[in-house]
């Protein structure tokens, strides 16, 4: 791709070699929340990138430097976010919904020098920074045209020259993409250039993506599923990418039509919300060829989003300490629904027991990727050599992901291990509990987890949204589980609750519930 036949190992020589092949195609369309829309050419994007590294190096941050993207999609997150790898810093993307506490850990792990904001986050900085004896910058995306000189993006972008040409190579990290933890404080995953160069080239290669293709997301920027599978996707192929600032499942069809999409992402969220809008006749009126779809959904419920919209859900399974996708369904060839795919094609998966041992075809354990770190896989967890030893080991990631294989290497995700129920003895997958579960007419959406059991060792339970119009008991549930699960599985404590807590991408976020039962017990 770059102009001496050389395969680009960092992201500021692949945005160069971009820009030179691609200059005139348009790289980045965004729409806000309001409908405006900006468009920005690969020279227009690169240039820009240029400047403003040139006004992060003149804040005197440099090499290493960690700096906090606390941002809602927008042009500025990308900018900031390629910027900082220009010059050799490290981009630390934060969930606009952490709060002060979860924001101090993340500023404080990540030894952040500075962070990018809005304005309607500003006073919750000021309270985390102030907490911190560190010196720590601020930057505004949303500053006044007035204050352009001051710390804002557009300002650093107005700074004019070139930024420095520092030493950069491909293992050099520069992005902390801190994971929602099960039992801990989140840790930071380091990710390189080569990691996010591989992952957008993985993606290219598995979709046969070209200049022509039109990549669209609603998924938040600061999580790998977006970063990967649709920006760094459209970089690498010349192609554009089209980031809507939030999702809506009135508008997002109608984006889809009007931005002629080739590719999206969807989870379930998304898929659920989508059908509950009435039809319209021009659902089928898309121009997508690709979806790739993460996190299972009913059978009848994939069958009616592919019956109204004419698409098909290519399901997949990946986490950001792979970077990101491991398997999907293949392009061309069987689905296998619910299994989430094959391993792509630089991606070797294997199931194994407690003792690391390869478990038999169709055995459930847990889910082992090859690779190598800082390439094909994190780099690591940083600060962190312990957890990045247990989780690297031998040249293959231990996911803390259960599943297994059929006999022609299908895999089929059952959860988190920590999402295995252990009652008197006796394993219980929380996700077939579920799936029992969300069979019931009235329920919409259901999450379990085990609870301590001062004689079984866990307990089941159980945290079932209802479907509006409808009423339920929770006796109605337990009669309902029987018959379909044996006793053991059955939820022996049931709540029913007006919303779940989820994550950036719209998981049920176990680890609140965990929360919530051990502050209320």
């Amino acid at each position: 791709m770059s102009g001496d036949g050389a395969s680009p190992r960092t992201l500021r020589e692949l945005l160069s070699a971009q820009q030179e092949r691609h200059g005139d195609r348009t790289f980045l369309v965004f729409e806000s929340a309001q409908g405006t829309t900006s468009t920005f050419t690969y020279d227009e994007f690169v240039d820009l990138v240029r400047r403003t590294a040139q006004g992060f190096s003149g804040l005197g941050i440099g090499p290493g430097d960690a700096v906090v993207l606390h941002l809602p999609n927008c042009p500025d997150f990308l900018v900031s976010w390629f910027s900082l790898a220009w010059i050799g810093a490290v981009a630390v993307p934060s969930n606009t919904a952490n709060t002060e506490r979860e924001l101090r850990h993340l500023v404080q792990h990540s030894e952040a020098v500075a962070y990018v904001t809005t304005a309607a986050y500003e006073r919750l900085f000021d309270q985390v920074v102030r907490a911190d004896s560190g010196e720590v910058l601020g930057i505004l995306a949303d500053g006044p045209r007035g204050r352009a000189a001051e710390r804002t993006v557009e300002g650093l972008g107005l700074a004019g020259g070139e930024a420095p040409d520092v030493p950069l190579d491909g293992d050099a990290v520069c992005e902390l993409l801190f994971t929602s933890g099960t039992t801990s404080a989140p840790k930071a995953v380091m990710v390189t250039h080569a990691n996010l160069i591989r992952a957008g080239v993985r993606k290219v290669f598995s979709y046969e993506f070209g200049p022509e293709d039109r990549l669209i997301t609603a998924l938040p920027l600061f999580h790998a599923n977006a970063q990967t599978t649709t920006v760094m996707a459209a970089l690498v192929a010349g192609a554009t990418c089209i980031v809507l600032e939030s999702f809506s499942a009135r508008r997002y069809w109608r984006q889809v039509r009007e931005h002629r999409a080739t590719s999206t992402n969807l989870v379930a969220m998304q898929v659920r919300t989508l059908l509950a809008q009435p039809p319209d006749e021009e659902d089928r009126a898309h121009s997508l060829r690709v979806n790739f779809y993460a996190i299972n959904v009913l059978d009848e419920e994939k069958e009616a989003f592919e019956r109204r919209f004419g698409l098909r859900l290519m399901n997949g399974w990946g986490l950001s300490e792979a970077m990101c996708v491991v398997t999907r369904a293949p392009l061309r060839g069987e689905d296998r629904w619910p299994s989430v795919g094959l391993p792509l094609y630089d991606r070797a998966v294997r199931i194994v027991d407690d003792e690391g041992a390869d478990a038999p075809t169709g055995t459930i354990g847990e889910i082992v990727v090859a690779g190598t770190p800082g390439v094909t896989l994190m780099k690591g967890y940083f600060k962190d050599p312990q957890a990045t030893a247990e989780a690297l080991r031998d040249g293959w990631l231990h996911t803390g992901d259960n599943g297994y294989l059929d006999r022609d290497g299908y895999l089929y995700f059952c959860g988190r291990r920590k999402d295995m129920i252990k009652r008197a003895g006796e394993n219980i997958a929380a996700v077939e509990v579920e799936q029992v579960l969300l069979t019931h007419p009235a329920v919409a959406e259901a999450a379990v987890i085990g609870v301590p059991d001062p004689v079984r060792d866990e307990a089941v339970m159980a945290f079932v949204m209802v479907d509006d119009g409808h009423t339920l008991s929770t006796d109605d549930l337990t009669e309902h589980c029987r018959g379909r699960l044996a006793d053991f599985k059955i939820p022996t404590a049931i709540q029913i609750v007006h919303e779940l807590p989820r994550t950036a991408i719209g998981k049920i976020e176990k680890k609140a519930l965990r929360r919530m039962v051990g502050e209320s017990s």
